[in-house]
């Protein structure tokens, strides 16, 4: 498994194991099998309602704590300072932790003007060391630069959409400015279209390798953490069997042709 260098010093797996959609009860076997297959990253979020679940997996399995990174997100509706505080220990008590390595502010949520007030609460909660690494999700540039003019303190990582029909160039020249780690949701644009792009297929058939396959290692090599996310037991351990092949500059350079600027998802500028 591949690392990367955290802002703060601290590292985390460049693939982790996703949850979104997947009701609680079903995420305890699934991120089980996701550890049993060598996972050691979790992304989950307050929104998603599994976070109960996930801790169940951590607590029953054999790996020890210290080797699985743990991701949480804070819900667009506990933006504040002191709400942002009573969120995370609510994240905590269902996840069962003492300390999260890393904790994400979920959207900017720019109408309602609260997201500096909630990244000064991540900043304590992790000057009080119950958080390892703080960071925000789907952050645009005049976000970001107001998060680090306001407080002085650069996010780790900014979880944003990314495949390579978005693949978000402007905002990943501004973290490598700044040195935050840039991590794709959606890696994979949810399948369909994209993994049966005849440019993506045609690099899979020639590496004896699944469509999946290739994104997943198009977006570790140009440094992209991701967090692909499946119930499937035999897709979870495909996901992971990405480290044993490279694709050559002229796959990178096939696959940087099919940027269409699109999402999937809402606009982080507009979604409030």
């Amino acid at each position: 498994m591949n690392t990367v260098q955290l802002n703060n010093g601290i590292t985390m797996p460049q693939l982790g194991f996703g949850v979104w959609q997947v009701p609680d009860a079903e995420a305890t076997p699934a991120v089980a099998e996701a550890l049993a297959a060598g996972y050691r990253s979790i992304d989950t979020a307050a929104a998603y309602g599994n976070e109960s679940g996930v801790g169940a997996a951590i607590a029953q399995s054999d790996v020890d704590r210290s080797d699985v990174f743990v991701t949480t997100k804070l819900w667009n509706d506990d933006h504040g300072y002191d709400s942002t505080l009573r969120a995370f220990d609510e994240s905590m008590r269902k996840l069962g932790l003492d300390v999260l390595d890393l904790y994400l502010i979920h959207w900017p949520r720019p109408a309602r003007g609260l997201y500096v007030d909630t990244w000064k609460a991540f900043v304590e909660l992790q000057k009080e060391g119950r958080i390892r690494a703080i960071g925000v999700s789907n952050f645009q540039p005049a976000h970001l630069r107001e998060l680090i003019d306001e407080t002085g303190v650069v996010p780790a990582v900014n979880q944003v959409e990314l495949h390579p029909y978005l693949q978000q160039a402007e905002l990943r020249a501004f973290h490598a400015e700044h040195g935050i780690r840039t991590e794709a949701w959606s890696p994979l644009g949810q399948g369909g279209e994209l993994l049966g792009d005849p440019v993506v297929t045609e690099i899979a058939a020639r590496h004896g390798r699944s469509a999946a396959q290739v994104v997943l290692r198009w977006h570790l090599q140009i440094g992209n953490i991701v967090i692909p996310k499946s119930v499937t037991p035999s897709r979870i351990r495909e996901n992971i069997a990405v480290f044993d092949f490279e694709l050559s500059g002229e796959e990178l350079a096939a696959l940087s042709t099919l940027d269409r600027g699109g999402r999937i998802g809402p606009n982080p500028d507009t979604l409030n």
